[in-house]
This record gives C-alpha cells, sequence and structure tokens, in this order.
C-alpha cells in the first residue's frame, strides 16, 4: 500500500494490525507487532478480546484501542485494519477468519486451522472468493531447517525414503486442561473442538511431517488411522498414534504424548536405506546421519507474519503456510474428529506425580513406544504396547 507525497514520489503506509486474543498465545502476538511499531514495520491499530486488557498488559500500556469483539471493530467508525492475527479458541477459526476475510482483511490464523475439514474446505473457499491471504500458524513452515530436509531428501542423501516419523513426548499439567473451557474437549455446547495432543500441542509434529513428505492438501493424503488413548480426565486424547499413507505411497507415523516423564525436542524422522534425517523442528536443527556423513546444522527461522506482510507487498510471493496447504494436516484432524473417543489407559500403567495444578500422569515407557510408531509407522496397538491391551 501507498501513500503518493506532494513531491510525487511514494513512501509506504505502515500496515494496520489488529490482534485477537490477548491471553495466553495472543500476547506474544501483541509483543511482535509492538516489535514492529517500533521499527516502522507495521502499527498495532487494535486488540480484542473479551476481557479489557488491563495494567502490565502490553496492549494496555502502550494505549491500543481495545474491542470486546471482531464485530465491535469491524463496525467502529474510521477503523483501519489491513491484517487480523487470530489466536481464538478454535471453534471460532472459520467464524472470525470469514468475518475478517470478507471485510477485505488479510488474516494470520493460529493452528489448528479449523474445526473440521468441511470447515477447512470453507475457509479455503472465503479466501478464493475474496482474493485475501490467509496464513495459518504453523511456525515451523517458516524453518529454514525445513527446505534444507527436503532438499536432502531430493539429493538422495539418505538413500530411498522408506518412511517419515514424528516423535512428540511432551508434559502438560493440570492447569493445562484447566486453562479454557474448551481444553481436552471433543465437543462443547454442540460444537466441535478436537483439543487433543495430535490436534494442537503436537500440531507442528504432524503438519511439518506431511509437508516434507510432500503431503500439503487433502488430496495427497490416501488415509489415516488413528489409535488414541487418555490417560488424563479428559475427553480428548493425550497419547496417540497415527498412521498416514499418502496419495505417493509415502507411509508416515506420528508418535505423540502428553504424558512423559519429562520433555524432549519433538522430532521429525525420516529414515532411508543409507541413513536417516532428524528435524528438531523446535529449535530448527538437522541432524544427517549416514554412513558417510554426520551433519548437525541449526537454521534460522522467518516470521509468519513477516511473511505475510512481505506477500502483501509482493503479489507474487506465495504464503509458507498458505490455508490451501494445511489441508493434509486437516484429513488427519478429521480422522481424529470422526474417531471412537480415546481408550482410558488403565492406572496399572499410569504414575501420578505433583500436586494441584501440577499433577500430571506419566505413561509407562511411552517414551520408548512413541519413538517405535514414528520409526516403523505402525499404531500402539498394532506394536503391541502394554496399555493397549
Amino acid at each position: 500500500m501507498t501513500d503518493p507525497t506532494s513531491d510525487g514520489s511514494a513512501h509506504r503506509i505502515a500496515p494496520q494490525i489488529a490482534v485477537v486474543g490477548l491471553h495466553g498465545h495472543g500476547a506474544s502476538h501483541v509483543r511482535r507487532v509492538l516489535e514492529l511499531q517500533r521499527s516502522g514495520g507495521a502499527r498495532l491499530a487494535a486488540v480484542v478480546d473479551p476481557r479489557e486488557p488491563g495494567p502490565g498488559h502490553d496492549a494496555h500500556d502502550a494505549g491500543v484501542p481495545w474491542f470486546p469483539t471482531l464485530g465491535d471493530l469491524l463496525s467502529a467508525p474510521q477503523a483501519r485494519v489491513d491484517v487480523v492475527v487470530l489466536s481464538t479458541p478454535i471453534p471460532t477459526h472459520l467464524p472470525l477468519a470469514r468475518a475478517a476475510m470478507e471485510a477485505g482483511i488479510d488474516v494470520l490464523l493460529e493452528k489448528p486451522t479449523t474445526a473440521s475439514l468441511a470447515e477447512h474446505a470453507e475457509l479455503v473457499a472465503v479466501a478464493e472468493r475474496t482474493g485475501r491471504r490467509c496464513q495459518v500458524g504453523f511456525q515451523t513452515f517458516g524453518s529454514h531447517a525445513l527446505p534444507a530436509a527436503a532438499d536432502l531428501l531430493a539429493r538422495g542423501e539418505i538413500g530411498e525414503v522408506q518412511g517419515l516419523g514424528a516423535v512428540g513426548t511432551w508434559v502438560r499439567t493440570a492447569s493445562y486442561w484447566r486453562r479454557a473451557a474448551w481444553a481436552g474437549r471433543r465437543r462443547l455446547d454442540g460444537r466441535d473442538v478436537v483439543d487433543g495432543v495430535v490436534t494442537n500441542p503436537l500440531a507442528h509434529a504432524v503438519a511439518t511431517t506431511l509437508r516434507l513428505g510432500g503431503a500439503t492438501t487433502s488430496q495427497d493424503v490416501a488415509w489415516v488411522d488413528t489409535d488414541l488413548y487418555r490417560a488424563n480426565p479428559i475427553e480428548a486424547d493425550d497419547t496417540s498414534a497415527v498412521r498416514v499413507k499418502d496419495a505417493a505411497g509415502r507411509r508416515y507415523g506420528f508418535g505423540l504424548t502428553l504424558c512423559a516423564a519429562e520433555r524432549t525436542p519433538a522430532r521429525v524422522v525420516v529414515t532411508g536405506t543409507r541413513g536417516e534425517l532428524v528435524l528438531e523442528y523446535e529449535h530448527d536443527r538437522l541432524l544427517l546421519r549416514t554412513g558417510a556423513v554426520q551433519m548437525d546444522k541449526t537454521y534460522g527461522r522467518t516470521s509468519l507474519l513477516d511473511d505475510l506482510l512481505a506477500a502483501r507487498v509482493d503479489d507474487r510471493r506465495p504464503l509458507l503456510c498458505d490455508v490451501r496447504d494445511t489441508g493434509a494436516f486437516m484429513r488427519v484432524l478429521e480422522a481424529v474428529r470422526t474417531s471412537a473417543d480415546p481408550t482410558p489407559i488403565a492406572p496399572e500403567h499410569v504414575e501420578w506425580r505433583g500436586d494441584g495444578d501440577d499433577r500430571r500422569p506419566v505413561v509407562r515407557d511411552v517414551e520408548h513406544w512413541c519413538s517405535e510408531v514414528a520409526r516403523t509407522q505402525r499404531t500402539f496397538a498394532e506394536l503391541g504396547a502394554p496399555w493397549t491391551r
């Protein structure tokens, strides 16, 4: 967007950004936009949340206008917004993103994209009809390690790819499941939520692995098998195995849990006939192991908000995580959404640690079984994990 000056030249006007959802991860978006504002790269035009930010919140201290709903912002006189960042509950993703794009606003939408595959198709249709950009917040898609890994695979550094997988062994305490009414729910008030380990906290593991294997659209996925369990007293899954086969015949295995003894870096693992490639995506770290080569390299990362702003300047520039490129992940989410409720893990396989808000379950040897799922592309039940019997 440009503005002519009196001498006939032009200068670029800083895009006006609104952040919707201020508490939790949304606060980091506020800080990022304020950083851009200090450098002249953007302006935080408004914030939106049912709870008004108080003293000590960055938005309040910066004197940013507050609105209780996105509708209030869009209908406000003199309101001008170029980009909306949506960091809101999963069931709100489609209606809020649709409202923003229909108002002529580009969107950065936190993952997961939507609560169902049908909603995803509707959101893609809105983006195509309005011509607006919709970037989805899979931050790993901005990692420079991801194209580097794809290049190593294309060059045959590990030989013929035998399978791709991801291991996620994380920890979540009772307070995590109490953070919101929709936390750990499959449905709430008649609407899909799908807030489990596969679809929210470790969704990056799934989406990044699929992308590295070349599966981005829903048509790129042939089938999905789910094997879902829970140790916590929640509706959704907290310990799950997912097996995927894509349209090209590649196999994927995801071994994911929030009930590990300790948190370890989530990693994408690609096995080949001559070696192994590991991407620790949280740290943009790439490890290559073959008989002839040992590589350990850390890369940089492009912010998805920065990428969206750059694409607004150059129409030819594709988004790093366009909403259209999350269809393969949404096929996995849909399989989780339509599966039977997760199976409770029997008490003899679970050790409880901590008290109060810090209380959490540890599934015995879950790290081993998650690794086996990624390595073999087989489910917990197929592997004979003890809690599946």
